[in-house]
């Protein structure tokens, strides 16, 4: 299994740098008031993306601490002792009829 996992690993590696291979001609964002920046493409798209995902964590830290602090705010059950089962109990496939 976790050669599977590696090989997995590897083919996304090799697909995103054939990717970035095939993208690395230069593209423009325009911004606001005239502004431009030039960069490959490649650059661009994964800098795109790594902004969305850390502004999905982000995002998402009020909710982790919520939760977080109400599960603190619970106390753990004690333990009860579960008492062993009776030795001379009959199992229920025997109680069966034709069985």
């Amino acid at each position: 299994m976790r050669t599977l996992v590696w090989l997995l690993r590897a083919l996304l590696f090799f697909t995103l740098f054939a990717f970035a291979l095939n993208n690395s001609h230069e593209a423009v964002v325009r911004w606001f008031f005239g502004h431009e920046w030039r960069a490959p493409q490649v650059i661009i798209v994964l800098l795109a993306f790594g902004l969305g995902a850390a502004f999905g964590v982000l995002a998402m830290v009020p909710a982790w601490w919520r939760h977080r602090r109400a599960a603190q705010r619970f106390e753990p059950l004690p333990a009860t002792p579960v008492p062993a089962p009776d030795a001379t109990a009959v199992p229920y496939a025997a109680h069966q009829d034709g069985v």
